[in-house]
C-alpha cells in the first residue's frame, strides 16, 4: 500500500509491477494521478493512522510506505507496527523525526548542532514566547511538507502574518519558531538509504532556490556533487549515522535536509524516513545508477536488496522544478539552444492551456528538467540563472 498520490509515486509504482506486486493506493483525493496506475485505490484520510490501519487489515496487505508524501509517514509506521509488518524502526522513532518540535528537541538533548526553537499551540502564544529571539527567524508548521506555510521573518512586523501562515498549513494547529541559519554556499537536500541501521548509500547535493517565486523557500533546482567540503561530508555522514542508531531505524530510504552555517557548523536539518519529493531518488538513479526506488519496494514487503552501495557521480547532473513567476493560462516553455547541457529528460505536468499558478509551494510546480553538464564550471554558471536560458510563457 502506498499512500497518497502523487506523481512522484508513479516510479515506485512502475518499480513494485516489476517486482509482481499489486499495489494499492490510499488518500482522499480521488483525482491524483497516481490512482490512474495503481491496481486499486481507497480512499482515506492518510493522516488518520486507525483508519488507514482497518483499510490495511482488511486488504490484508504484506507493505506500506508513504514514498514522497510527508503526511502519510506517521500512518505508514503505525501500520507497519501493529501489522508486525517489515518497519523503519520503532514507531516512537518515527514521531520524533516527523515532528518539527520533537525533532529540535531529541538532536539538542543528544549533542546535535542544533538551531534554537520554540513550539506554540496559538497565536497569542508564539507573539509573546518569541519575545527572547533575535531576527531573522523562521516561521513553520511542525508537521507540514513542500515548503508551505514556511516564512523568513526579518522583523516584528512579518511577523503577525508569518504565524497566521503557518497555523494554517499546519494539521495539528503547532508551529515551530526557530533561528535562523545563515547558510555558506548551498544546502543539500538529497536521499540516502540504510540497511539494517547501518547507512549503505549516503548524498550530498547543492540546493537552489528562486529569490522571486511567490515562497522563496520551495526548492526550484539541485545540483550533484554538493559544495560541502570532503570534511564536512564526513562529519554530517557520521551525524546521520548517530542518530540513526540512537533512534533504532532499520532499512529505510531517507530525504535528509543539511547544511553548513556561516559559524562553521554542520547541521541536520531534517532526516525524513521517505523519498524526498522532486525526484531526487530517480535523480540519484541517473547519477550514480543506485536504484534505491526498487530496493525500498522490495524491502517494505520483506524481499531481499541489493546492489545498494556506495557509489561516485557519473558527472555533473543537474534537476530544474520548472515553475512560473506568474499565475495565468500556461503556453510552452523555451529552452535556449546555447545552453551547454544534455537535456536527458523533460517532464512536463501541464499542457497548452492550463491554468498554471505562481511557485509557493512544490504542488505548484508543472514539470522538471534532468540535465547533464559537461563542465562542472558549466554547471554551476548556469544552474543559478535559470532564466537566461529556460523560459516559462503564461498569458
Amino acid at each position: 500500500m502506498l499512500l497518497g498520490g502523487i506523481r512522484y509515486l508513479l516510479p515506485v509504482i512502475k518499480s513494485a509491477h516489476e517486482q509482481g506486486y499489486y499495489v494499492i493506493t490510499a488518500d482522499n483525493v480521488p483525482d491524483n494521478i497516481a490512482h490512474k496506475y495503481s491496481d486499486e485505490y481507497v480512499n482515506v484520510s492518510i493522516i488518520d493512522k486507525e483508519a488507514v490501519l482497518n483499510i490495511a487489515q482488511e486488504k490484508k496487505i504484506d507493505g506500506i510506505m508513504s514514498f514522497g508524501v510527508d503526511p502519510g509517514v506517521v500512518s505508514a509506521s503505525y501500520v507497519q507496527n501493529k501489522m508486525n509488518l517489515p518497519s523503519f524502526g520503532q514507531f516512537e522513532s518515527i514521531e520524533i523525526l516527523q515532528n518539527k518540535d520533537k525533532f529540535r528537541s531529541f538532536l539538542s538533548e543528544n549533542g546535535f548542532n542544533v538551531p534554537k526553537a520554540k513550539s506554540f499551540s496559538s497565536k497569542e502564544e508564539a507573539l509573546i514566547g518569541i519575545s527572547c529571539m533575535e531576527y531573522p527567524i523562521i516561521v513553520k508548521p511542525t508537521d507540514s511538507a513542500g515548503s508551505k506555510g514556511v516564512t523568513k521573518v526579518e522583523n516584528k512586523e512579518q511577523l503577525s502574518k508569518a504565524i497566521d501562515s503557518a497555523f494554517l498549513h499546519s494539521f495539528s494547529k503547532k508551529i515551530i519558531i526557530e533561528e535562523f541559519i545563515e547558510k555558506v554556499g548551498c544546502s543539500s537536500d538529497t536521499d540516502c538509504f540504510s540497511i539494517d541501521g547501518k547507512l549503505a548509500f549516503v548524498s550530498y547535493n547543492s540546493q537552489y532556490f528562486d529569490d522571486k517565486a511567490a515562497n522563496p523557500y520551495t526548492p526550484a533546482a539541485y545540483s550533484w556533487p554538493s559544495t560541502f567540503t570532503e570534511e564536512q561530508e564526513k562529519y554530517l555522514t557520521s551525524e546521520i549515522q548517530r542518530l540513526i542508531t540512537l533512534l533504532g531505524l532499520k532499512t529505510v530510504v531517507y530525504n535528509v535536509e543539511t547544511r553548513i552555517s556561516t559559524n562553521g557548523k554542520p547541521y541536520i536539518m531534517e532526516l525524513t524516513p521517505r523519498g524526498g519529493g522532486n525526484r531526487l531518488c530517480e535523480m540519484l538513479r541517473y547519477a550514480t545508477g543506485v536504484d534505491m526506488i526498487t530496493n525500498i519496494t522490495r524491502a517494505v514487503v520483506g524481499d531481499s536488496i541489493e546492489n545498494i552501495e556506495q557509489k561516485p557521480y557519473i558527472g555533473h547532473w543537474a534537476e530544474i522544478i520548472i515553475h512560473s513567476d506568474t499565475s495565468g493560462i500556461f503556453d510552452h516553455i523555451e529552452i535556449s539552444k546555447d545552453l551547454p547541457a544534455e537535456v536527458i529528460e523533460k517532464d512536463l505536468w501541464v499542457s497548452k492551456g492550463d491554468n498554471v499558478d505562481t511557485f509557493e509551494g512544490a504542488n505548484n510546480a508543472i514539470g522538471t528538467l534532468v540535465l547533464r553538464f559537461h563542465t562542472i564550471e558549466d554547471m554551476k554558471t548556469y544552474i543559478v540563472k535559470p532564466d537566461k536560458w529556460l523560459r516559462v510563457v503564461v498569458k
